[in-house]
């Protein structure tokens, strides 16, 4: 039978399942599935096989699989998922899409842009993280936005007095409960307890990631935490602390000090910041990791401003993290070029905890990704950390319009030093 069309998918063995939305399309060699960030359409497989009545999707970029066996019009299997340090696996349950029209009455109004205050410091010494939702009628999407940026686009209908809200794009899968209180705040649960497990070392295959953790991305409330989500104003009447300043989280030692590095590419050829490529250039140097989802979200962006301004002065570099494991044959970061269609410079620069070694000139550095601006003449005009995606909402047009603006100040300016350094007379010129 055809399996082309859209399907009502979830992963198990997580706490609460994760209902998500997956669409097949195509047979054969244009097979392909396509996962969705909130109500659009964000990833799609690298490859597809459906042989026998077994289904196989591969995000590559991501190291995900999901095997499933159709049977009595319904797949059932599993999905194989891989981080920095541990794997998870899931069970996959999915059935065919069936419009079913319900009708909530008095849904409360919680659209708009909220703080969550965390009773301690995050492992990154953050006390309060974003949230971000955005609502039509029953239906509700959400993200909580950290230091790093967001956990994608979670969405899901009022029923029973809260909205459960989940989200799968082939990484971080999750379920965030919100349910709205009588004095206006919201009561926020996140559910990743598989996640939770495997950073905790409680999979044996995951046990080397229990001291690593921290390194590679917020675990904060994970499983079960409860938090409660306070409008700004109210947050600042309160005397609650603000999220943390993505331009000032991270510094550098010395303003003064140029930003050198020196790794290979993916071919094993070292190539340094004194490379012709970026001699005289506005770089961005991006520190980040192919298994990071937020440095995934951030690729698309800077394949865009790769285009618009290569010919205008810019040059970005890639300062790749990658596992060990991953380090020899490069698979993963490969399929992330090749997928995002990369055309800038990549560079496998060690394994994520060799970050601070090899990256010395930044100062409490910690986000994947960080975003590191360097003028043409060598010196640090900035640092971004974390990248806040599509699912946002302003905090990605505020970084888009903040990124395109200290780019063109950058290119601008040096151009107009540069063209006075040209028309300036020299010595006995007259």
């Amino acid at each position: 039978m055809p399996i082309d069309g859209r399907w009502d998918a979830s992963l198990t063995n997580n706490g609460p399942a994760v209902p998500f939305r997956l669409d097949i399309a195509g047979s054969g060699p244009t097979l392909k599935g396509t996962f969705y960030d909130g109500s659009k359409p964000y990833e799609e497989t690298t490859s597809a096989s459906y042989r026998d009545g077994v289904l196989v999707l591969k995000s590559e970029h991501y190291l995900t699989t999901i095997t499933a066996t159709l049977k009595n019009g319904a797949f059932t299997g599993d999905v194989a998922l891989r981080g920095p340090g541990y794997r998870l696996n899931y069970g996959f349950e999915a059935t065919r899409h069936v419009d079913v029209s319900e009708k909530s009455v008095n849904v409360p109004s919680i659209a708009g842009t909220w703080e969550l205050p965390l009773d301690s410091p995050s492992a990154k010494g953050e006390k309060s993280f974003h949230l971000v939702v955005r609502q039509n009628g029953a239906d509700a999407e959400a993200s909580i936005l950290r230091i790093d940026g967001d956990n994608g686009a979670y969405s899901g209908t009022y029923k029973d007095g809260k909205w459960i809200l989940s989200h799968f794009d082939g990484s971080r899968p999750g379920v965030i409960e919100i349910a709205a209180r009588r004095d206006g705040t919201l009561e926020v649960v996140q559910h990743n307890e598989a996640l939770k497990k495997a950073l905790a070392g409680e999979n044996p295959e995951a046990k080397a990631a229990e001291d690593k953790a921290p390194q590679y991305g917020s675990t904060e409330a994970y499983a079960g935490d409860k938090l409660i989500a306070y409008r700004p104003d109210v947050a600042r009447a309160k005397g609650f602390p603000e999220p943390d300043n993505f331009d000032t989280h991270t510094t550098v030692r010395s303003a003064s000090e140029k930003f050198s590095f020196n790794f290979p590419d993916e071919n094993g050829k070292l190539v340094s910041s004194d490379d012709p490529r970026f001699k005289g250039k506005v770089v961005l140097a991006i520190v980040t990791g192919t298994w990071c989802p937020n440095c995934h979200d951030e690729a698309r962006f800077l394949v865009e401003l790769d285009k618009k301004y290569r010919d205008k002065g810019l040059a970005i570099v890639a300062l790749d993290f990658e596992e060990p494991e991953e380090q020899d044959k490069l698979a993963r970061e490969r399929a992330f070029i090749k997928e995002y269609g990369v055309k800038y410079t990549y560079l496998t620069a060690g394994a994520p905890s060799e970050m601070w070694e090899k990256v010395p000139q930044a100062v409490n550095l910690n986000t994947w990704p960080a975003t590191i601006f360097v003028g043409r003449d060598g010196l640090v005009k900035g640092v971004h950390s974390g990248f806040a995606s599509q699912a946002s909402g302003e905090f990605n047009s505020q970084l888009q319009q903040e990124f395109t603006a200290k780019i063109e100040k950058l290119l601008a300016e040096n151009a107009a030093a540069q063209t006075a350094s040209v028309a300036e007379p020299t010595l006995g010129q007259k």
